[in-house]
């Protein structure tokens, strides 16, 4: 099994790495640092796919986001926390959010989505992602690519010790949870203490 994944990454890895990149991203990013490492990818190349999936990834939620207003406020009810967080930073940040939203575990495809359903400019918000997805890619990338020997080292440490891994990622995931929760209580208390004064007035 191993041997075939092998062969199968060595003669589709480019196309596969550009629809993880739709997909996903990280993983498929690190995979590709690793395959770079090892010499079964080329690293500039591996960068450019990444990237490009990446790109078209959030093109396309953006444009869902552009073209189905209506239907995302009416039926994406179990995502409303993440849509009121995402235009609390859109509001807060502007356009740098684009740049930080690759980073943000569970706002991925949101906050694209969320700022096509604003009034901002889709060859403007094209450019700013494209770079971004870029400079995402080369980030991920090339660390991996350049410590491989070492992280390759470590994945065979870590398996010892899975359990650890296990805590940590529970630990993150009751994080995040907790950021939303706070972020968008808070923007629901102060829409409420707004209301409260304009009724004063």
């Amino acid at each position: 099994m191993e041997e075939f994944l092998t062969e199968l990454i060595k003669e589709y890895g480019y196309i596969i790495l550009y629809f993880w990149g739709i997909l996903e991203g990280e993983l498929g990013l690190i995979m590709a640092g690793l395959l770079s490492h090892s010499g079964d990818m080329n690293l500039y190349l591996a960068i450019l796919v990444g990237g490009l999936g990446g790109f078209t990834g959030d093109q396309i939620y953006f444009y869902i986001g552009r073209f189905n207003k209506d239907y995302i406020r009416r039926k994406l009810t179990t995502q409303k926390r993440k849509f009121a967080l995402a235009k609390v930073l859109l509001d807060k940040y502007g356009w740098p959010i684009i740049f930080a939203q690759r980073y943000m575990y569970g706002l991925r495809t949101v906050i694209p989505m969320s700022i096509g359903t604003t009034d901002f400019n889709a060859k403007k918000f094209a450019f700013i992602n494209f770079i971004s997805a870029i400079l995402w890619a080369s980030a991920t990338i090339y660390p991996v690519y350049y410590f491989g020997e070492e992280i390759l080292t470590f994945i065979e440490e870590l398996k010892e010790y899975w359990y650890v891994v296990l805590i940590f990622g529970v630990t993150f995931l009751i994080s995040i949870s907790f950021y939303f929760n706070q972020t968008t209580s808070d923007k629901n208390r102060n829409k409420k203490r707004e209301i409260r004064r304009n009724k004063i007035k």
